[in-house]
């Protein structure tokens, strides 16, 4: 499994030959526009974890480009699927198999709305078991008692957290989230995108090491393989 960092919440995610795009908000990023070009991403399927701008903003061109599946929460694709995107309909405590893995749909605590103010359904994350790795994708939340439920049914190689605070958790409940998902590998998301989230990252970083865990802060572009 490797994951590619594009930037705020956006992830390459290739499994098996398939390439998984999630919360694609590339042309209206400063510190990513320049660096990511949407016309070149690979995608077979696309994973909306709400309907915030900057989590849906390139999801319709590259779906149309490409031919990829948005997999989301029903409002979501519903709202797709009048544009004439293929999409799976997914909601919380679901779970499906796709050909590059089980995707279970899971809580998170935020808002979710279209940019015209449409109803976008109630948020979530995504729980990924391909390949022989597992990771967990948070989302846009707050720190949830519900992490607690996802170590009873998988063992996480890797939790994708945000840790930009002021719209989501920040470095120190982030710390505790990973507690609760028992994973003390974590790569952290949604932060310096705009002022409300930039962190310090020394910081962060340091905070993680203190409490016996790996935070890992990706350059725009960088990969991982699991």
């Amino acid at each position: 499994m490797k994951i590619t960092f594009y930037g705020h919440n956006c992830l390459g995610i290739e499994v098996r030959g398939t390439h998984i795009l999630v919360d694609p908000f590339i042309t209206g990023n400063d510190l990513a526009k320049d660096k990511i070009d949407i016309e070149t991403l690979q995608a077979d399927y696309i994973l909306l974890t709400h309907a915030h701008s900057d989590h849906i903003l390139d999801a319709e061109a590259i779906a149309k480009r490409t031919g990829a599946i948005i997999v989301s929460n029903f409002e979501i694709t519903s709202h797709y699927e009048e544009k004439g995107i293929e999409v799976h309909p997914m909601n919380h405590g679901g779970s499906w198999k796709f050909e590059f893995g089980k995707v279970k749909y899971v809580t998170a605590i935020h808002t979710s709305s279209f940019p015209d103010g449409g109803y976008g359904g109630q948020p979530g994350g995504f729980v990924i078991e391909g390949e022989h790795k597992n990771i967990y994708i948070a989302g846009d939340t707050a720190l949830t008692m519900d992490m607690k439920l996802i170590p009873l049914y998988i063992k996480l190689d890797l939790a994708i957290l945000p840790i930009g605070d002021n719209f989501t958790m920040g470095v120190d409940d982030a710390i505790i989230a990973s507690d609760f998902v028992q994973c003390d590998k974590v790569m952290g998301v949604h932060y310096d995108t705009f002022g409300y989230i930039e962190i310090d990252h020394e910081d962060a970083k340091r905070k993680f090491y203190e409490a016996g865990k790996d935070l890992m802060l990706f350059e725009i572009g960088e990969s991982i393989e699991l």
